[in-house]
């Protein structure tokens, strides 16, 4: 049974605190961090939508963090600001010009924040959809509405994950439950390493029709 050091709230606060301050795309230094029981909640402003999200990936990427709650404002400068016309122009631009988008999504901007609709085969491409808008200028924020056409199944799951993990030379992959509703896939069980939970995660991840993970493995 591994053992692993149990953090405090306080040192969550100061590893995310840390974090932030390290990545050097977050040029605003001015977050606040709270934690309670793994729980924590970012406050602030920033000039840029994108900061928003690589504040919330930073606090994510510290152990110990259960879930991350963003209450980050995006307050725009003057040199920032641009119309609606001028963001949905450009967001079609960045759409079209992008390999991994897929074609005929729908873009709609309100107050500058874009929503996307539209359909896509793979979670990959939702997630490059809604990366490709985030970067833009004058953004607030981003609603991601496209929609995943195929539907996830279990079997193929099970195939691609017990693949993955023979690839990376772990093969703990019959120990790993699937149970698929809808398009989130559920994961349970035991496994050896931590990179076995990241390597099961990102498989699930990558098979069509999914388009959320609960990972619930363990290390035994």
């Amino acid at each position: 049974m591994f053992n692993f050091f149990q953090k405090t709230d306080s040192q969550i606060d100061q590893d995310v605190l840390s974090e932030l301050k390290w990545d050097p795309s977050v040029s605003n230094q001015e977050i606040g961090v709270s934690t309670k029981d793994g729980i924590v909640t970012l406050r602030g402003n920033v000039p840029h939508y994108f900061e928003k999200r690589t504040a919330e990936e930073a606090a994510e990427r510290v152990s110990g963090v259960r879930a991350v709650a963003d209450e980050i404002q995006v307050k725009l400068r003057e040199p920032s600001e641009r119309s609606d016309q001028n963001i949905a122009s450009a967001a079609a631009n960045a759409l079209a010009w992008d390999a991994q988008v897929p074609p005929g999504l729908k873009v709609t901007v309100d107050r500058a924040m874009i929503t996307l609709r539209g359909d896509a085969d793979w979670d990959f491409q939702r997630k490059a959809a809604r990366n490709a808008v985030s970067k833009l200028m004058g953004v607030r924020g981003v609603i991601n509405k496209i929609k995943i056409k195929a539907q996830a199944q279990p079997a193929d799951i099970q195939s691609r994950i017990e693949q993955a993990l023979m690839r990376s030379a772990e093969r703990e992959g019959r120990k790993i439950s699937v149970s698929v509703d809808g398009s989130k896939v559920t994961l349970e069980g035991d496994v050896h390493s931590i990179s076995e939970i990241g390597e099961a995660g990102f498989a699930a991840f990558n098979a069509p029709g999914v388009m959320s993970v609960e990972n619930n493995l363990k290390l035994s």
